[in-house]
């Protein structure tokens, strides 16, 4: 009988890691002065607002892959998108290549939210 909601269980899983589901943070985060920012949107999205601070890496032009390798692994990052499905995809990049410390801020709006960091346009 538990056979089959193991294998459930296991399906959903590999289903969130596919889908590029993430746990975005939900509360209040305090970043540190060294904690670098990285907004993985277009150049248009990041253009028409993003985090004070933010370094833009594209994820899906394929800047954030390119840049990947010149990352300090151990430095602090936050990182989030438009809606946190391509934040979780960079964040699971990151974990892969041993990046120690990334926190997924999620979407643009609960980035901003959860750090109160000021938006700029």
């Amino acid at each position: 009988m538990f056979r089959p909601l193991t294998a459930l269980a296991g399906a959903l899983v590999v289903l969130a890691t596919i889908t590029g589901c993430s746990t975005a943070a939900s509360e209040p985060v305090e970043l540190g002065s060294d904690t670098i920012i990285i907004d993985v949107r277009t150049p248009g999205e990041f253009a028409a607002g993003h985090l004070d601070g933010a370094t833009m890496l594209d994820l899906t032009g394929g800047q954030f892959a390119q840049e990947l390798p010149n990352l300090d692994p151990d430095a602090e990052y936050a990182v989030y998108c438009k809606s946190g499905n391509r934040s979780g995809q960079a964040v699971a990049m990151m974990n892969e290549a041993g990046f120690t410390s990334v926190i997924d801020l999620g979407s643009f709006d609960n980035a901003a939210k959860v750090t109160q960091i000021e938006v700029v346009r």
